[in-house]
């Protein structure tokens, strides 16, 4: 017997009455908040877009509910850094994961003008500013892949180059913080626009997307953006304009991050040692890093089999995730046959994966990768979250913002699955919050089932 969208709404509501007591609609949270919008204009945090982050006052927010004060945090999705560096900021020690190249150099760049000489750094963007030593320089090619190449008009692109040979002729942190500052303005000066699963491309582009030309609008020159993102850099570049806010604590805290997936490093740290855990993992919705950040990724050096290699030890959150068989060998026995008894007697994700299986043999879906990629995601995560159980103190919080999704018109509870993992691993569920507008189907989906809204959920779980 075939499953039906029906068998799965009465699944999910057998599981939402389960938490219903934790559910709640929490008002003071909104979509800017729980975003990257917030920090559009917070100093340090503006200088580069990852849109994909939530901002620093959600993370004042929740230190603020949890009355965390010290110890050492961990986000083992660390994206641009927000969690580490706005809890530095209240003297709390962090440590945090980040595999995608991109997020990684946001971060250290961050580190590295918060501990270098900020008069030193602000003598060098200034010195640029006034000479432009680019303007004379030879161009050096920029090192394009498959999927960027033709992203600027042709003189943005020399200018570009000649910027990054300048970049060259520097010394250390100079160096690093002037190629940074060329990171930030790639998507301003180029023909793309990021757009969750790919990079969208303007009409004037010589590539053609879909029946409907896209028109970006203004594409900035390289002279303009380079000179914007520079002075901008060097406004905030001051002491105490970038963490003012609790100009009261006594000492900042210690960031560290560490470059490599989290599924590779959390089963090498020790148990009982982090007194909180506040992340943002990777959504479940088909969204792939590697190609909307693939011009950064392209400056950074990335090249074609890196970029295969990294999409693949990502959290499976794309159709083109296999599955990682070398998993066990990573976390311990107990570790790992815990999470798998728990992703596979969840009986609500099975029954949606079975449908699911069931719309692709029935070629129903837009994508046979879809429930695979489901699979692949929960049981990761599963993993992650045995894992925190592990490296969390008693009575320590993990937070978690995440999206519930829908495919083939399954709408799939990710809180509340999770939820479940996390009871299963020792935790707690605290709360779980809902933010009061929730998230609309995909233009895919938008004509079969409407506007109908999913969940966008904070969950709090207490150790």
């Amino acid at each position: 017997m075939l499953q039906t969208i029906e068998n799965i709404d009465t699944v999910n509501a057998e599981l939402e009455a389960r938490f219903a007591r934790h559910l709640s609609v929490n008002s003071r949270l909104n979509r800017q908040l729980v975003s990257f919008q917030a920090n559009k204009k917070q100093p340090g945090y503006r200088w580069f877009k990852y849109k994909e982050g939530f901002s620093e006052a959600l993370v004042h927010y929740l230190l603020d509910h949890l009355r965390i004060e010290s110890g050492l945090i961990l986000d083992p999705f660390a994206g641009s850094g927000t969690t580490l560096f706005a809890a530095r900021e209240r003297g709390i020690n962090t440590f945090g994961i980040e595999l995608l190249p991109v997020g990684y150099e946001v971060i250290e760049v961050r580190k590295l003008t918060l501990e270098q000489n900020v008069e030193s750094l602000r003598q060098a963007i200034d010195r640029w500013l006034s000479t432009r030593p680019y303007q004379q320089s030879k161009a050096k090619s920029f090192p394009h892949l498959r999927i960027t190449s033709g992203a600027f008009p042709d003189e943005t692109q020399c200018q570009l180059e000649q910027y990054l040979a300048a970049v060259e002729t520097e010394t250390q942190p100079y160096a690093r913080l002037l190629r940074f500052a060329a990171m930030c303005v790639l998507e301003e000066i180029s023909y793309t626009r990021k757009d969750g699963q790919y990079l969208r491309w303007d009409y004037r582009s010589e590539r053609r997307q879909g029946s409907r030309p896209f028109d970006k609008g203004t594409i900035l020159s390289f002279e303009t953006a380079i000179q914007a993102k520079l002075e901008e850099i060097y406004a905030d570049l001051q002491p105490n304009r970038m963490f003012d806010l609790f100009s009261s604590v006594s000492a900042t805290g210690e960031v560290t991050v560490e470059q490599a997936s989290c599924l590779n490093v959390l089963p090498t740290l020790d148990a009982q040692s982090f007194d909180g855990l506040i992340t943002s993992p990777p959504y479940c919705n088909r969204y792939d890093y590697t190609r909307t950040y693939a011009l950064e990724l392209a400056l950074l050096g990335v090249d074609e089999p890196s970029i295969r290699q990294l999409r693949q030890a990502m959290l499976s959150c794309t159709v083109e995730n296999r599955e990682k068989t070398e998993l066990n060998t990573h976390f311990s026995d107990h570790v790992f046959q815990r999470a798998s008894t728990a992703f596979e007697g969840q009986y609500q994700l099975q029954t949606i994966l079975n449908y699911l299986e069931e719309q692709k043999q029935l070629k129903n879906l837009n994508n046979p990768g879809i429930p695979r990629m489901i699979k692949n995601y929960f049981f990761e995560m599963a993993l992650v979250i045995f894992e925190s159980a592990r490296l969390l103190k008693p009575n320590a919080p993990l937070v978690m913002v995440n999206d519930n999704v829908r495919y083939g018109g399954a709408a799939i509870p990710v809180d509340l699955i999770l939820s479940d993992f996390a009871e299963q691993a020792g935790f707690d569920v605290e709360a779980i919050w809902v933010l009061p507008t929730g998230k609309g189907n995909s233009s895919q989906q938008m004509g079969l089932h409407g506007r109908e809204e999913l969940r966008k959920s904070i969950y709090i779980w207490r150790r």
